[in-house]
């Protein structure tokens, strides 16, 4: 099983041509479900499992794995299913999200795809906000459901979303110009996170669910005006998102005439596999890795006053 994440170097080469690989899997019964290769370290048969007493009740323990100690979450009972019941059978999906490593048992592992992001579509309609699907795609005729990880890990482990005091009563209000600062994610989760964070701070926020979405606000803005920094301070775009990535959306912006001045700052969970050449390549200004409330202010109060000298 360990040779289905051959070939990284290979996949690094999808980046910035909306195309991404999936990592097929099962959980209890025959629906499929999809994880981005990009969140994935490595994949193993399901090994000893420690139990810690005062777990949250969807880790079913913890597993010594290369020398890191990391927990095990039941992604079936993590999305409302029930436990998967033959830990022997089952398979660990280690991934990195959010700065942090995980293990994810699921019943089974298939096979990887690759894909067009704007093959991958948000939810249907509703599916209503208590749903853990982020994205759905179609493989041989059969749906297949990309769960929003963030939301599961934000359940059992909350990220604090609170701007420290210091860096609230040094952040220069006044250079926002009372601009929108937008906001680009496919989690329902990471947005509220996001939003929550900067309007601490006094900042107005626009939001979008996906790379497509975003890119036709920010050109309908654009035609009210000539120049869409008139109106806009920044975009904070996530790279993993349904119809247009955060790669793509950024290479768009930089690529048209009305956007281009537009600063962009990359905030991706993909903090383990991340890729500067690739963001140098599309042209984004800054990347920070999700989720710390600090680093977030920061880089919008960065560009933000970068964007008013600039003029």
């Amino acid at each position: 099983m360990s040779s289905i994440m051959d070939s990284v170097n290979q996949r690094t080469q999808l980046v910035g041509q909306n195309r991404l690989e999936l990592l097929l899997f099962r959980l209890n019964g025959k629906q499929r479900f999809g994880i981005n290769v990009f969140k994935v370290r490595e994949v193993l048969q399901c090994p000893p499992l420690t139990q810690i007493p005062k777990l949250n009740s969807l880790v079913r323990g913890v597993a010594h794995i290369r020398g890191q100690t990391i927990s095990i979450i039941d992604l079936s009972m993590a999305t409302g299913g029930s436990k998967i019941e033959n830990l022997e059978a089952g398979f660990i999906i280690i991934a990195e999200y959010n700065r942090s490593v995980q293990g994810f048992l699921v019943g089974s592992v298939e096979r990887i795809i690759n894909t067009n992001w704007d093959a991958i579509m948000p939810p249907p309609q509703g599916t209503g906000k208590a749903s853990y699907l982020t994205a759905v795609t179609e493989v041989e005729n059969e749906l297949i459901e990309i769960l929003d990880v963030e939301k599961i890990l934000n359940e059992i482990s909350p990220l604090n979303t609170d701007i420290s005091q210091e860096v609230a009563d040094t952040f220069d209000v006044t250079s926002s110009e009372g601009k929108i600062i937008f906001i680009a994610d496919d989690s329902s989760v990471a947005r509220n996170q996001v939003k929550k964070a900067l309007t601490a701070l006094g900042l107005q926020i626009e939001v979008a669910k996906n790379g497509l979405e975003a890119l036709n606000m920010l050109r309908d803005l654009a035609k009210e005006t000539g120049d869409v920094t008139d109106k806009v301070g920044v975009l904070v775009s996530d790279i993993e998102m349904p119809e247009m990535d955060g790669y793509t959306l950024t290479a768009e912006i930089k690529n048209d005439p009305e956007l281009h001045r537009l600063h962009v700052v990359l905030h991706t969970s993909l903090s383990g596999v991340f890729n500067q050449a690739m963001v140098k390549k599309v042209g984004a200004d800054d990347f920070i890795a999700k989720f710390h409330p600090d680093e977030l202010a920061s880089a919008v109060e960065k560009w933000l006053g970068t964007e008013l000298k600039a003029k």
